[in-house]
């Protein structure tokens, strides 16, 4: 269990967010609240609505309604795309699939955003990238390309430029589901890592040992609802609601 961030300041407010795609109702209702220095790990079954927090969060989707706060941004009311990039220059995500540039060394993919979209000096980009290669466990992988890399590596750099953008808030959505079992470990590893030292970030994940260890508060959604959060040892030992309890059996055995 980490320890708890010193200030207890939100950086992330959900309220009563609703959306729907069609008649499918994805989020009914939804609450969340994450505070600086926290990691929130959210978990449940496939469906259930962990990845579409995410996106509303950064803006790539809308909320039918309900609120969305990222400091004191109001990410529901934000209506045009120049506002939303402004967002997500603030919000590192970093996906199940790399989304590497094949055709650009590894350290060209983590120098790009901060040199074209933050304008960074690229000899200060490049000392950067290198920090945060090293952060990685990949330093002496800057001048290898993608499809020289594991998936685990490739997911790593991934991390790596995420942070280059120095985000307030990183959102990891299933990491390490697209990998070889014996890569996991080693993304898991950096994460816990940049948790350590008071990343704010949400997980969504099915990892849940990893979960129970690394977050301040696990958060189990079903059907579109939070049906249960609270720190990871009460929620994952002794849920009190019987959905919960039901999930967690189900995914330990």
């Amino acid at each position: 269990m980490p320890l708890s961030p010193s200030s207890p300041e939100p950086l992330v407010r959900l309220k009563d967010v609703h959306l729907s795609f069609g008649r499918n109702n994805v989020l009914k209702g939804v609450d969340l609240t994450v505070k600086r220095g926290e990691a929130v790990s959210i978990i449940g079954p496939s469906g259930s609505g962990k990845s579409t927090i995410l996106r509303c969060i950064n803006g790539l989707l809308a909320p039918d309604r309900g609120q969305i706060l990222v400091g004191d941004t109001a990410v529901h009311a934000l209506r045009s795309e120049s506002a939303r990039i402004a967002l997500r220059k603030r919000i590192g995500f970093v996906f199940q699939q790399y989304n590497l540039f094949p055709h650009l060394s590894v350290l060209e993919n983590i120098v790009i955003a901060p040199v074209r979209i933050l304008g960074v000096d690229r000899a200060t980009a490049e000392r950067e990238a290198g920090e945060l290669l090293a952060r990685v466990r990949l330093a002496d992988k800057a001048g290898a390309y993608p499809g020289e890399l594991s998936g685990g590596q490739q997911q790593r750099v991934a991390i790596a430029r995420a942070l280059a953008m120095h985000p307030e808030l990183v959102l990891f959505d299933e990491v390490t589901s697209a990998l070889d079992p014996e890569t996991v470990g080693e993304v898991l590893a950096v994460i816990r890592d940049l948790v350590h030292d008071g990343l704010t970030c949400i997980l969504v994940t099915h990892e849940m040992r990893f979960a129970e260890e690394v977050s301040h508060e696990v958060v189990f959604t079903e059907g579109g609802e939070i049906v249960e959060h609270g720190a990871p040892a009460a929620l994952f030992h002794a849920p009190r609601n019987a959905r919960t309890h039901a999930f967690i059996n189900a995914v330990s055995h």
